[in-house]
């Protein structure tokens, strides 16, 4: 019984690792694109909930307008 409990866990490591080596390089960095749609979903969410998009489009204007534009 403890061997089979003991390849389970060895499986479910492999798993984890294997989900976790998801968009890494062979130098074990992500690519910048596979960080930033981890990153995204999660930034949207907090500045959804905690009103930054309102301040986002005011900068914008605010810069729009430097611009001239």
């Amino acid at each position: 019984m403890a061997h089979t409990a003991e390849r389970a866990v060895r499986r479910a490591r492999g798993r984890l690792v294997a989900i976790a080596a998801i968009g890494t390089r062979a130098s074990g960095r992500r690519h910048p694109l596979v960080a930033a749609a981890m990153v995204l979903p999660l930034a949207i969410v907090l500045a959804i909930a905690f009103g930054a998009v309102q301040a986002v489009i005011t900068q914008a204007s605010s810069v729009a307008g430097m611009l001239g534009h």
